[in-house]
């Protein structure tokens, strides 16, 4: 993914903002949460470092207050909430070595990204799933290989809707790239 002017870091960042509103707090119903490509693309498109922890802080933000009015239920709001930061570090982290790599050819480019959506979703889905495991307490009397197999059909839904918004943000920059607009922003 490009390398963006700070104006346009801070527009991405803002667009960024508003989709982890609208789909992470359930202000739009029916709308998987875009939160795990969110940090990917974070990690993508954003360069100050500190941008990571505030959009960490947001999500905690959203989950905090759909959680106190009462929307969504408090299931997950366990010690183990503190895997997240690690969990979205490591789409970060993709998102961000995506960014550094310089594929010559458009298919080496998707191939990179791929591997680069893949195993950010991957390591996040593992991580969150041991912090929950280990630290949420609701599972002392379970054996980690029936968690492990209790949780891994989850795996495919989140590989699914990350790929799918991260296309989609691939698909406006392919679009911005090609556009008279650009010239402007």
């Amino acid at each position: 993914m490009s390398t963006l002017s700070n104006k346009q870091q801070w527009l991405v960042g803002a667009a960024l903002l508003v989709a982890m509103l609208l789909t992470r707090s359930h202000i739009v119903n029916h709308i998987q949460d875009a939160s795990w490509a969110i940090f990917f693309l974070v990690g993508a498109y954003l360069r100050p470092l500190w941008a990571y922890p505030v959009f960490w802080l947001a999500a905690f933000a959203i989950d905090y207050s759909v959680i106190s009015n009462g929307s969504v239920s408090n299931y997950c709001f366990t010690p183990a909430y503190g895997f997240t930061f690690i969990a979205y570090a490591a789409l970060w982290a993709s998102g961000r070595w995506f960014a550094k790599q310089s594929p010559t050819s458009p298919w080496q480019k998707l191939s990179v990204l791929g591997t680069a959506v893949i195993s950010g979703t991957l390591l996040s889905f593992v991580i969150s799933n041991l912090g929950f495991y280990a630290f949420a307490g609701y599972f002392s009397q379970m054996p980690a290989l029936h968690y492990a197999q209790s949780v891994v059909h989850y795996f495919p839904n989140y590989l699914a809707t990350t790929v799918f918004y991260v296309a989609i943000a691939a698909f406006i920059q392919i679009a911005m790239q090609y556009s008279p607009v650009r010239k402007t922003i």
